[in-house]
């Protein structure tokens, strides 16, 4: 499966020819300030909280590609009201079917607000089943067992972890995730974007490397292949 990495927790995924698109947040990051926004492909675009840094960039990208974007129902309501019509409202313990295949959304242990400080309905992650290969987003989360389930509905091929630590997991946490989901490919997200989750990017790699585990870190606007 093709991914592109946009910075931050933003990344695509091309699967049965579809442009999965998770966590928009780009014209905000320095770090993205090369990509640019209006040529981003997406048909589906799925938001795993509302936190700003992840939510930034949904309106400007589903009005320009048409996606249909998920995420939770207060999420869903957000995006009605900035006239985004094509939206589809998606909690922890459901699943849809689409045209790519289909998503099952997950918890994730984290808070959700949106930038006026209004409740954003609870985080959450996503497990997506496609032709294509199967992987799990966790969005921001901290390690929970609860993780541990989604082998019970799915064999992943790869799965996507933050790692900057202090806000979400970091290092060792995301390493133990890999075990409980069992997988060994791992794209590392939400790390260097602002000061407090600046990541030593060698020592992630060794200590993912000594876990018999295989990390990526792709230099946003790169595309690789999982």
């Amino acid at each position: 499966m093709k991914i592109t990495y946009y910075g931050h927790s933003c990344f695509s995924v091309l699967a049965n020819e579809k442009h999965l698109l998770f966590d928009p947040f780009i014209t905000q990051n320095e770090l993205a300030k090369d990509i640019n926004v209006d040529e981003i492909k997406a048909d589906y675009i799925f938001i795993s909280h509302a936190h700003y840094d992840h939510i930034l960039d949904v309106e400007r990208i589903a009005k320009n590609t048409g996606a249909k974007v998920l995420g939770n129902f207060e999420i869903y309501n957000w995006l009605l009201k900035k006239g985004i019509e094509n939206a589809h409202p998606i909690n922890p313990g459901g699943k849809f079917s689409f045209d790519f295949g289909t998503v099952k959304c997950v918890i994730a242990q984290h808070p959700s607000s949106f930038m006026d400080g209004s409740y954003g309905g609870i985080a959450c992650g996503f497990v997506l089943t496609t032709p294509d290969g199967n992987f799990y987003y966790s969005g921001d989360t901290a390690l929970t067992f609860d993780m541990q389930f989604i082998l019970k509905f799915t064999k992943l091929d790869f799965a996507v972890f933050p790692i900057g630590d202090g806000l979400t997991m970091g290092i060792e946490e995301a390493i133990e995730a890999s075990k409980l989901v069992e997988v060994d490919k791992i794209l590392g997200v939400h790390y260097d974007t602002f000061g407090f989750i600046k990541m030593d990017h060698q020592k992630a790699l060794d200590e993912f490397k000594k876990a018999d585990l295989n990390l990526f870190l792709p230099k946003i606007g790169d595309t690789i292949e999982l």
